[in-house]
């Protein structure tokens, strides 16, 4: 989870449309991606987004560029100034972009930073032929066909969604209603905050997180699952992913995230997360 296991959030942005998707199947490349801090990310947009609204760029918590949140912190409208690089259906980058703002940063209970830039949708997709992924409005289910598209490795990964874990603990954090891959997806170093894109739909349904690599039990880099009793069990060389739906139920107009809006699933300020 942490920076030097990395994380192309580089996300799967690749064929994204401005508008609402098409029912045909998705084209899964690398174009919307970013590389960025040794970390991968995506830009993405909410179901409700206009062309006309300034861009998301999404990857982890951990990945964000100050001093990591500390469990039950919750970081809103931070100034942000990092550059990535933005890359086309083929890993080329086609620009390098700063951030205007860290609009939501948390490492408790989900993993997720959402920059917003100064540059629009249409700007973007104007200068640089390049569209956002839409973040889903769903909960996938398991089974679901998945890629795991890293920015910082120009690599997709190929697996699918094999369960939910309750809770997945790493040092001193807590992530819940997790997405736990297939064997197929070897993530590593570098992958943190790729964008996890749903196969079918082309649709941005989580973001890649951590893995186990040696076999360890909750420590770093060595996540470990625990079930509703309680129960601690650990999964060497398996990955995981945050939920990104929850983005969408704060989703408010003018692309901004609205905490207080009814039925918002995100940390809030404040907000006491950590117990089970």
């Amino acid at each position: 989870m942490f920076r030097r296991i990395g994380a192309a959030l580089g996300a799967a942005i690749l064929g994204l449309t401005l508008m609402t998707p098409s029912a045909e199947a998705a084209t899964v490349d690398l174009a919307g991606t970013v590389d960025i801090g040794g970390c991968s990310g995506a830009l993405v947009r909410m179901p409700g987004s206009r062309d006309g609204d300034r861009a998301f760029v999404l990857t982890n918590g951990h990945c964000y560029e100050g001093t990591w949140p500390v469990p039950d912190e919750v970081l809103v409208d931070k100034p942000s100034h990092r550059t990535f690089a933005l890359l086309d259906g083929a890993g080329t980058a086609v620009a390098t972009l700063r951030t205007a703002k860290a609009a939501y940063v948390t490492m408790t209970g989900t993993d997720v930073s959402l920059y917003q830039l100064n540059e629009t949708y249409a700007q973007l997709e104007r200068q640089y032929h390049v569209r956002p992924r839409t973040v889903s409005a769903q909960r996938p289910a398991p089974g679901t066909d998945i890629r795991v598209v890293s920015g910082s490795w120009k690599k997709i990964f190929a697996c699918g969604l094999d369960r939910f874990a309750y809770r997945v603990l790493e040092t001193g954090y807590v992530t819940k209603d997790v997405l736990r891959y297939t064997s197929a997806c070897e993530t590593g170093p570098g992958t943190s905050g790729s964008p996890v894109v749903d196969a079918a739909s082309g649709e941005i349904v989580g973001i890649n997180n951590t893995s186990n690599r040696e076999g360890g039990q909750c420590t770093e880099n060595n996540p470990c699952e625990m079930d509703r009793d309680g129960v601690i069990t650990v999964h060497k060389g398996i990955g995981y992913a945050t939920q990104t739906y929850w983005l969408t139920t704060c989703a408010g107009h003018g692309n901004r995230l609205d905490l207080g809006k009814r039925g918002c699933l995100l940390p809030k300020p404040g907000q006491r997360l950590t117990a089970r």
